[in-house]
């Protein structure tokens, strides 16, 4: 209680988000500038033509209009194909604080907004799951699906529609704690069973799933502004992890219900009712599905049917809209946040029109203005990151980082599987202190993405391995916003329990979903598969990296 006491105290002591953000970007002018008076560089490798003087009939080397001589690309006699050569290039920072660095921040400070990645992709997706979560869509479907599992298979049902629902962003912190304490009440099992299992799910498994959600638009987004600090054209697919999270998915389930089983449930079974323990029979009404929900969760369902029967026959149909390449992905992909977008509205609003949410478009309008209300923490919170990830990228810090940090890695000649569980290790340390996901990726993503590009591991595989430190320790930090309400929900079954009862009954989910979840990670890793569509392992990107000097 003592550690977690001064854990929750140096949490709290933490400026909000934005002030991080803030200080961030002062820090990055301050550096750019002593990196300009200490000439500090470093060197990288880049693949270029090969150029020489264009010359005349005369034989004598051309002059430009500034008066430079000059050059043409040097071609492969045989092929004609430009040659090309790798060299060696110094890197050097620019400063912040001098009169351009100034007014280069100063002017751009609109243009880093508006060119943030992760800020439009997020904004749209959320307006289909905005109206989807609001006319009761998302909340109908979770109850539904808990309320007709069989008993035996309670624990893995309540673990997996638990994992799910971040579908709905953080509705299962709500709607999903209550149910399932009160159906394991009915079974004569202990109501902190169930409460435990679900906010395992919802929490330490919260950045795994079996579709593409915001999660992963927003994630992608820093991952690609990260990756762009190496390479400009670097770019992240929202489907970049979706194998491996599905994957994912399933082995959480299996290993909460094995922690549950073996570990958790005998622990309060012996305990009396008060305490958390077994006893009574009577089922919550409340939480009973009504005949309009019922009604309106067919009508979705079918409507989700027909959307995914249509966006397959667009996929597989030569000459369809989805199908073929865009790029590096296939067509579906490049376009799955739109998708995304539709394929929650659709269901939202035939729930919505059928349950009677919606009468009107001045609703739908309504819904989606709400939605956007709400995500107006974020965008405040993405102005201060764009430009704190843009002061990186135009001081050369990032790079330079990056590439002298490479050069560490390469020189340590740790294995990869190393240098991905240490970074594991890290986030999942870091949770406890800043509890914000987006906020913390937003801080690792400029300095641990392009520096592990430098050693071949993929943006991709760096971004998978966060959400898997982010996502195991959400159940024991104080800062997780959400523990007040889980707390609540607690103290109706145990009134004398607090913050060191719900520890103790999590502690061993985070402990376990950290080993095994890492295990796996490390498996994916050495059988050489994709994460996802558009999801590679490794990087060979432009050239190795140089040292520092």
């Amino acid at each position: 209680m003592a550690l977690l006491d001064r854990i929750e105290h140096l949490g709290n002591r933490l400026p909000d988000p934005i002030t991080l953000f803030l200080l961030g970007a002062l820090l990055v002018m301050g550096f750019s500038e002593l990196a300009v008076r200490a000439d500090w560089q470093v060197h990288k490798t880049v693949t270029r033509d090969v150029l020489a003087p264009a010359l005349g009939a005369d034989g004598e080397p051309l002059i430009g209009p500034a008066g430079e001589p000059l050059q043409v690309v040097v071609r492969d006699p045989g092929s004609g194909e430009p040659l090309r050569e790798q060299v060696e290039v110094p890197v050097r920072a620019r400063s912040l604080l001098s009169a351009d660095g100034i007014f280069w921040a100063i002017d751009s400070l609109v243009d880093n907004f508006k060119n943030f990645p992760p800020l439009a992709i997020v904004l749209v997706g959320m307006l289909g799951i905005g109206v989807a979560d609001r006319t009761g869509f998302i909340e109908a479907l979770l109850k539904a699906t808990l309320l007709r599992v069989p008993s035996t298979l309670l624990t893995p049902a309540v673990f997996f529609v638990g994992i799910v629902s971040s579908i709905g962003l953080d509705a299962g912190y709500v709607v999903l704690p209550p149910i399932a304490a009160t159906l394991y009440h009915a079974v004569g099992r202990p109501p902190l069973v169930g409460l435990a299992a679900v906010f395992a799910g919802v929490s330490a498994g919260f950045s795994a799933n079996v579709v593409i959600t915001s999660l992963d638009t927003i994630l992608a987004g820093f991952s690609e502004a990260g990756a762009h600090l190496v390479d400009p054209e670097y770019a992240v697919a929202a489907t970049a992890n979706l194998w491996f999270m599905i994957a994912s998915t399933v082995l959480l389930t299996a290993v909460g219900w094995a922690i549950t089983a073996w570990f958790v449930e005998p622990r309060l079974r012996t305990k009396p009712a008060e305490e958390g323990g077994p006893g009574g029979e009577a089922r919550d009404e409340a939480h009973e599905l009504l005949p309009e929900e019922g009604s309106g969760l067919r009508w979705a369902g079918l409507s989700v049917a027909l959307v995914l029967a249509l966006l397959v026959v667009t996929v597989w149909v030569p000459g369809a809209p989805f199908h073929g390449m865009a790029g590096r992905f296939p067509r579906w992909v490049a376009a799955i946040v739109p998708l995304l977008f539709l394929g929650f509205l659709i269901p939202g609003l035939v729930y919505g029109i059928r349950t009677g949410a919606l009468r009107s478009d001045r609703d739908v309008a309504k819904l989606m203005g709400e939605t956007m209300a709400s995500m107006g923490p974020y965008i405040v919170m993405a102005f201060f990151a764009a430009q704190f990830v843009e002061y990186f990228r135009y001081s050369g810090l990032g790079e330079m980082l990056a590439i002298a940090g490479g050069g560490v890695l390469v020189a340590a000649a740790l294995p990869n599987p190393v240098l991905v569980l240490s970074f594991v290790a890290v986030v999942a340390a870091a949770n406890l202190l800043i509890g914000s996901m987006s906020a913390k990726y937003a801080f690792f993503a400029p300095v641990f993405v392009p520096m592990l590009m430098q050693v071949g591991i993929s943006p991709e595989l760096t971004q998978a391995a966060y959400r898997v430190g982010d996502s195991v320790s959400n159940v024991i930090t104080p800062l997780n916003p959400y523990l007040v309400i889980i707390l609540v929900f607690m103290q109706r079954w145990v009134p004398k329990g607090g913050i060191g009862t719900l520890v103790a009954l999590m502690l061993p989910y985070a402990l376990g979903f950290l080993l095994i979840w890492s295990v796996m990670l490390v498996v994916w890793m050495g059988l050489g598969a994709d994460l996802g569509p558009g999801g590679p392992l490794t990087y060979t990107g432009p050239g190795p990296t140089g040292g520092a000097d």
